[in-house]
């Protein structure tokens, strides 16, 4: 059976450009109408004969959503309080500062 998820068009879609990647929050719905979220990571890559996006999905199903939201909330928080209180998480930070972790 062929995966059609990538042709739906979105329900709604949010995106946030984050330094040299963008995050995408969208719904989409099935055949049977039901909904679910994806969230995309897009990440521009240089290759010798021009450019790609990586992209990094995640599909999020309507039975999930409490326990994902909770689980997110959780990590942050502990991120927050306990790894890096100081840290102002409302600060815009500075993309184009070319200090970024490579991973590669």
């Amino acid at each position: 059976m062929e995966d059609n998820r990538e042709d739906k068009p979105e329900i709604y879609s949010q995106k946030i450009r984050a330094g040299k990647r963008t995050y995408f929050f969208d719904i989409k719905s099935t055949r049977s109408s039901d909904y679910y979220i994806t969230i995309t990571e897009s990440k521009k890559k240089f290759k010798e004969d021009g450019f790609f996006f990586e992209k990094h999905k995640i599909f999020l199903y309507k039975e999930d959503i409490l326990k994902f939201t909770e689980a997110l909330q959780e990590t942050i928080d502990y991120l927050k309080n306990e790894l890096m209180p100081e840290y102002d998480f409302t600060e815009e930070p500075d993309y184009n500062k070319d200090d970024e972790l490579k991973w590669e």
